[in-house]
């Protein structure tokens, strides 16, 4: 009896040898890897700048994603017709499952800083539209959505920036691995 494994391999059919598995290849442990890249327009920060740096970078992404949020919920509280000034719906959009695909970092409900990036966005929030005009409405979504696009792509360059401030950090630590043993705490 002739197997079919047979048959494809006088056909010239070799699909079985392609799906056989292929021994692996054993790295060994001492193989250099690539040399991170370093990032030119930061390299005149010490690293104690850099540090500094992305940590301002990574609190401005908070309160930009914390304002953005807030747009969305209240775009959101629009969209469903809802009074703004129902409490119950406000928690309801601003809690919302987002399921784990989200950012895995601890936000702070009312951040630190200065003015937010647009600085009427206090009062974009504020303002009322219950029992208003459907026109009024319209024009207060509008303004939301423009508000929320504009922070949008203000977050999207704020994670390039955060990028490149990262590899640069990587970078010198690659350079130099003793430089990230700074945060840690020296018992003596």
């Amino acid at each position: 009896m002739t197997s079919l494994s047979q048959v494809a391999e006088v056909g010239g059919d070799r699909r079985d040898a392609d799906l056989a598995p292929k021994p692996a290849r054993s790295v060994p442990a001492t193989t250099l890897r690539p040399v991170p890249p370093r990032v030119p327009e930061l390299s005149h920060l010490d690293l104690k700048r850099l540090r500094t740096y992305r940590r301002t970078l990574l609190e401005e992404e908070l309160r930009a994603s914390y304002w953005r949020r807030l747009l969305q919920a209240r775009r959101d509280l629009l969209r469903a017709n809802t009074a703004l000034g129902d409490r119950i719906a406000l928690i309801e959009a601003l809690t919302e499952q987002r399921g784990s695909f989200g950012r895995q970092v601890i936000l702070s409900l009312h951040p630190d800083g200065g003015m937010p990036v647009l600085p009427h966005l206090p009062d974009l929030w504020a303002s009322g539209a219950a029992g208003t005009t459907d026109e009024e409405r319209a024009a207060l979504f509008a303004r939301l959505s423009s508000a929320e696009s504009v922070l949008s792509s203000y977050r999207e360059a704020l994670h390039k920036r955060l990028d490149r401030a990262t590899s640069e950090l990587v970078a010198r630590y690659h350079e130099d691995p003793s430089a990230c043993l700074v945060a840690l705490e020296v018992k003596r």
